[in-house]
């Protein structure tokens, strides 16, 4: 009877143990099927940049509900287009360092913001058909909604063979890693997952291509800091000038965002 009893509270404290264990659940935030139609893609991502048209390069972003002639949705495919524009005198970006606009582009950023808590972690991933040439600045990143940075580059390309991981901490403190890019505009993927230090403060970020983990990087501070998740196809700047005088192509399907929470 009593070794009956002994057996009998240990299994009741080993169930209030299993109770006590955090139980977590992967939420989609933006399911692998956001491109196949436009009303689909109009429920979890917008157009031009959450500021507007322009940003750092020479593109201006053009796309509406209604105009869909650099911002196209087919085959569960994403594509953006730029092409040149024929002003004599050319306009400037709004944005700094104000280059002169010499395309006309797609942008696209998530409705939902990713902010990383300590009960919160997210991965985030996709399969890219990204141009090279020299000239042209695709790229899927982070970027602060508030002040900047924080921002992570998860793909980047700057006219040449390869992609970039970043992670800002300061305009000055960068951590990047390169890796080779083929120049086939074959579709490779790329994943990054996001997760909280222990300090609860700053921001574990693993960067993946085709499955294979390729670098960690941190992100000081980054924990509670909400970030737009964007894809631009941006050129010249930081990419060279000039850049090409046809069409540039942008293609990314299968894109994925989950949170992992308690």
């Amino acid at each position: 009877m009593l070794f009956s009893s002994h057996i009998k509270a240990a299994l009741v404290l080993t169930a209030g143990a299993i109770c006590l264990s955090p139980v977590y659940a992967v939420t989609t935030v933006i399911p692998s099927t956001s491109f196949s139609s436009y009303t689909t893609f109009e429920s979890f991502w917008a157009y031009l940049y959450p500021w507007g048209s322009d940003h750092n390069g020479s593109a201006r972003m053009v796309g509406n509900s209604t105009d869909h002639s650099h911002i196209g949705v087919e085959s569960s495919t994403l594509t953006l287009i730029a092409t040149p524009t024929t002003n004599a005198v050319p306009p400037t970006s709004t944005a700094n360092p104000n280059p002169a606009i010499h395309y006309a582009s797609g942008t696209i950023y998530a409705q939902s913001q990713i902010t990383v808590t300590s009960t919160d972690s997210y991965t985030i991933s996709g399969e890219f058909s990204a141009p090279t040439t020299f000239g042209t600045w695709p790229a899927f990143w982070l970027t602060a909604v508030n002040t900047w940075p924080p921002e992570t580059d998860i793909g980047e390309w700057k006219g040449t063979a390869n992609s970039w991981f970043n992670t800002f901490n300061t305009s000055s403190i960068v951590q990047s890693d390169i890796i080779d890019w083929p120049t086939d505009l074959s579709f490779h993927a790329l994943k990054a997952v996001l997760t909280a230090e222990s300090n609860d403060v700053d921001v574990k970020i693993d960067f993946y291509m085709d499955d294979v983990l390729q670098t960690t990087q941190y992100g000081q501070g980054f924990v509670g800091q909400p970030l737009w998740l964007i894809i631009d196809l941006q050129m010249e700047g930081s990419s060279g000038s000039p850049g090409p005088t046809g069409t540039t192509i942008y293609k990314v399907r299968n894109m994925l965002m989950t949170r992992t929470g308690s």
